[in-house]
């Protein structure tokens, strides 16, 4: 049996954990050693107002079985809000090992009745509220040669979900950010990966029945995103994670065909339907260039 996953002397920032998955992520890091900032601004599901005393109360929650701990209100696409978040954890304790970007919000609505201002919201929480945070405390990271980030994705970017296009959209939107920063981050031991969670929250409560939501509780992903960032985590994985399930999800492309490059028509690519879309031999790669260089074996004949 291996040693048990621990946090001590490491500090960790978990965005949106004044509830919901982003608590029970709060909890389970002090609960194994880490020092951590709650950062939640306090607003409803849609993004609206904004209140301190829920991630005050998961602080209180810490303290209470001996953890260390503080509160920050600020929201994760204010800039001046996210500099004075990591500002005011090095002030506090010096470093920064662990970022949790799990701060959400939802305008579900289909594209007919959705207004600009739904997708607007949702991008600017999920994506610049991912991104902002990342930024500010990469260079942290790379300067320790240590850093563990681990954003939050979905099931309804990778596959779609009806009425969700602007989450959709967001939420693929950090796996092509963890994508490439997974590359950029490896010299200097910077790990980054994704959860794809299913659980009952605020968020997800009105989607299922009660019986289903009792069976996702929050505590049943929290244990993938410990792993996630540990010492030992991979990088750029996707893991989904509900109902004390877990899996790996992967994006896997086609061996395909060569058409060659005179006379190309459409219809060839109709014909070749079949062949292009086969799976034997379809490959999950890790980075960009191993594509290309598949493309420039086919070119060759290899």
């Amino acid at each position: 049996m291996a040693d048990d996953i621990r946090f001590d002397g490491q500090v960790a920032i978990v965005t949106g954990a004044g509830g919901g998955l982003g608590r029970q992520h709060a909890l389970e890091l002090a609960r194994r050693g880490a020092k951590v900032v709650v950062n939640d601004l306090g607003g409803s599901v849609d993004g609206s107002g904004g209140s301190s005393e829920a991630a005050k109360a998961v602080v209180a929650e810490i303290e209470a079985f001996g953890g260390e701990a503080i509160a920050h209100g600020a929201s994760v696409t204010d800039d001046a809000g996210v500099a004075d978040l990591v500002k005011t954890t090095i002030d506090k304790w010096g470093r920064i090992d662990i970022l949790v970007a799990n701060a959400g919000i939802l305008r579900d609505r289909t594209l007919t009745k959705m207004e600009l201002a739904d997708f607007e919201a949702v991008i600017q929480v999920h994506v610049f509220g991912t991104f902002k945070p990342i930024k500010a405390v990469w260079d942290i990271m790379k300067a320790q040669n240590y850093g563990r980030i681990v954003v939050t994705t979905s099931s309804s970017g990778m596959y779609g979900n009806f009425g969700q296009s602007n989450y959709g959209a967001a939420k693929m939107a950090v796996l092509g950010l963890m994508n490439t920063l997974k590359l950029e981050g490896a010299k200097n031991n910077v790990k980054i990966n994704a959860i794809s969670p299913v659980a009952a929250t605020r968020m997800t409560e009105g989607l299922m029945p009660p019986e289903v939501l009792e069976k996702l509780k929050p505590e049943y992903v929290t244990p993938g995103v410990v792993y996630l960032v540990s010492e030992d985590a991979p990088t750029g994985a996707i893991l989904t994670a509900g109902a004390g399930a877990f899996a790996l999800s992967r994006i896997f492309e086609t061996e395909g065909v060569y058409l060659g490059e005179g006379g190309l028509s459409a219809e060839e690519v109709r014909d070749s339907w079949e062949q292009i879309t086969a799976e034997p031999g379809q490959q999950a790669y890790f980075n960009g260039g191993e594509q290309g260089q598949k493309f420039f074996r086919k070119l060759g004949g290899g």
